[in-house]
This record gives C-alpha cells, sequence and structure tokens, in this order.
C-alpha cells in the first residue's frame, strides 16, 4: 500500500483531509536541484517556477512503488490494479502514493497478489482498524512525519477494496529503516504491527483509495518529468561551458562537427521534454480528459531524455565526469531511477497506447 510522509509544517494537510487537500502537501522526492545539496535531491527545470503548476510539481514527491507482493519485484511498480484499471500498469502491481510535509511513497498489490502480501486492514471497533503488513521502496522513509497510506479494508474486491489513510510516524506499531541506495535517494520500508487508524485518519472515503492513487499519478508523472528536464539542462549546461572551453586539436572542442552535432540534440530533446512537460501540467490545471495520456507522454519522454542527455554529457566531458563530486558524476547516479519509479517506461508507454485506441474507438462508434 501506498505511503507518504511530512515533515515540518502541516499546511498542505490541513483543513479538508479529503484526497485533493492530503496530496497538496507532497514533497517527496524533489527538492532543491541537481547538486543542490539537499540531501541529493533533484531539481525541477530552471523555468520551472514561470509555470503555475510545473513549478509547484517540481516540488511534489515521486510514487515509489511497493514490494514485497508487488508485480515488479525489488523494483518500482505502477499503482494500478490489472484489470481494474483501463489503463492498467505492471501486472500483479497496485502503487501508491506517498503525502506529508516531507513526502514518501509505496505501492500495494492488486486483485491478481495474495492479500497476504500487502498492507491489510482489519477492522477494529466500528470506525476503526489495524493496518499489518511490511511497505517497501517509501519514499522519506523513515524520516517522515506523516505517512499516506494505502490498505486492503475489502480483501478479495481488487482496486475497489483500497483505503487511503494519513497516518502519523509515531502511531505505535509503526516502524522503519532506511535503505542504501545508489543515489542518496530518501527511500526506506515501513513495518506495520497492528498500527491503529481511525475513520478521521482517512482521505477521501473508504474503499476508494484507488481513485486517490489515479489522482496522484496524473499530477506526479508531470513532476517527474519536470525534474528529469532539470537534470537534462544541468548536463547540458555544463557540457556547453566545457565544449566551450576545452582546448583540443587546434581549437576548442565546439568547432568539432560532432562535438556540435551532439549538443545540438542534447539541447532540441531537452527543449521537446520541457513543452511535453509544460503541456501536461497546462492539462492538469484545466482538467483536460487526456490528462492521464498527457501524464505518461511527458513522465516518459522527459526522463529518457533526461537519461540520453546526461550520458551524451559524460561522453563528451571524458574521464573527468566519473570523478566522484563532478556534477555529472552525481546525475549520472540520479539520473536512471525515474526511469523507473511512478511507472516504469515500459508501463508510460502500454498506457499511452491504451488511451490512444480508447479514443480511436470512441470516435469511430461517435460516427458509426
Amino acid at each position: 500500500m501506498p505511503v507518504t510522509g511530512e515533515r515540518g509544517p502541516r499546511a498542505g494537510l490541513a483543513g479538508d483531509r479529503a484526497a485533493a487537500g492530503a496530496l497538496g502537501g507532497h514533497a517527496g522526492l524533489a527538492a532543491g536541484g541537481p547538486g543542490a545539496g539537499e540531501g541529493g535531491g533533484y531539481a525541477g527545470p530552471g523555468s520551472a517556477g514561470d509555470h503555475p503548476v510545473a513549478g509547484a510539481l517540481g516540488r511534489y514527491a515521486g510514487l515509489a512503488a511497493g514490494c514485497p507482493g508487488a508485480g515488479e519485484r525489488g523494483g518500482y511498480a505502477d499503482p494500478r490494479s490489472a484489470g481494474d484499471s483501463p489503463d492498467a500498469g505492471a501486472p500483479g502491481a497496485f502503487g501508491g502514493s506517498g503525502v506529508g510535509e516531507r513526502g514518501g511513497s509505496d505501492g500495494v498489490s492488486d486483485a491478481a497478489s495474495a492479500d497476504a502480501a500487502v498492507l491489510a486492514a482489519r477492522r477494529d471497533g466500528r470506525s476503526g482498524w489495524r493496518l499489518t503488513g511490511e511497505k517497501c521502496w517509501i519514499s522519506n522513509a523513515p524520516e517522515a512525519d506523516f505517512y499516506t497510506v494505502f490498505a486492503r479494508t475489502t480483501p478479495g474486491a481488487g482496486a475497489r477494496g483500497v483505503t487511503a489513510f494519513l497516518v502519523p510516524a509515531d502511531r505505535p506499531g509503526l516502524t522503519g529503516t532506511s535503505l542504501d541506495m545508489l543515489s542518496p535517494h530518501p527511500i526506506g520500508a515501513l513495518t506495520f504491527d497492528a498500527v491503529p487508524v481511525t475513520a478521521d485518519d482517512v482521505l477521501g472515503e473508504p474503499d476508494r483509495g484507488f481513485r486517490v492513487a489515479m489522482g496522484t499519478l496524473n499530477l506526479f508523472r508531470p513532476s517527474v518529468g519536470a525534474f528529469a528536464v532539470g537534470m537534462a539542462r544541468a548536463a547540458l549546461d555544463a557540457t556547453l561551458a566545457h565544449t566551450g572551453a576545452r582546448d583540443a586539436f587546434g581549437g576548442k572542442l565546439r568547432d568539432l562537427q560532432t562535438v556540435a552535432h551532439q549538443v545540438a540534440e542534447m539541447a532540441l530533446r531537452t527543449e521537446a521534454a520541457r513543452l511535453m512537460v509544460y503541456a501536461a501540467a497546462t492539462a492538469y490545471d484545466e482538467g483536460a480528459p487526456d490528462v492521464p495520456q498527457r501524464a505518461a507522454m511527458a513522465k516518459l519522454l522527459a526522463t529518457e531524455t533526461a537519461q540520453y542527455v546526461v550520458d551524451r554529457a559524460v561522453q563528451l566531458h571524458g574521464a573527468r565526469a566519473l570523478r566522484r563530486g563532478h556534477l555529472l558524476e552525481h546525475l549520472y547516479r540520479e539520473v536512471r531511477a525515474p526511469r523507473v519509479y511512478e511507472g516504469a517506461s515500459e508501463v508510460q508507454r502500454g498506457i499511452i497506447a491504451k488511451e490512444l485506441y480508447r479514443k480511436h474507438d470512441a470516435d469511430k462508434e461517435a460516427g458509426a
């Protein structure tokens, strides 16, 4: 089940504890900027503040998916339940989100997975539950102060039996440990030993947590795209500076056509990804019907672009870029994870295709 956490003032979670209100409090993996010093946090694109949503998105958490029992064991899964959602993600995986002043997240298995593998919410009195189980790959665990937890309140009901809860980290029975990652992402695992929750802790409505998870995905996927563009832009800027100053073969690296063409390609892809992220953010602001497709496109293009641009930047810098402490060494480790969490690139392609065919079939039926 998904989990999230907060740290600092609870402004984002104050007031209405419905899904939308809680989601506005996500902080998650986004933070500072590449090399900005916030625990190795990510930066959104330099121009993020120019867009009413893109700027905010750069501060939102990613939905790291859950394990044990999640479809993509040992990795990140998509918070979708196969068969229950038209754009279902990885088979056997139902991801979740994390909320909080310091955000975090995990995932929950879907109906195809054994109920024993997911976080169970058993009734405790007339308006309470006890959460039992383990969740892994939770951003900002165990440091978060609050967690948004998606637990199965109705066994056997698939995505329609999941409820979202806001759980303070100091609840009895809740413990966590950090995970040593390739890049210093604040990610850990949580253990729930009959952790008490009540109706006051429910986000949205009981058994309707799937809707909360889907809403966060449409928001977080463009946010992942935003900080991926930020990483690509940082790598591009570093490359422009290096190739413009580096002496080689009787001139500057920039004078070599093979170098200039690579830099041009890096810039082209980065700008295309930036515009795609802004388009998805605008669609979200406007409540457009194609938000799921645009969000998936933005996340896919931006993360794949960032991987390409950072890799090209390392190649053009040479060995110096692989030295510990170099910006590109940092980015090279950071850039890999976004292609996996909040739905891997393969999941995004599946969502895009399903949305396209759904629209095609609807248009065909309307014209019949």
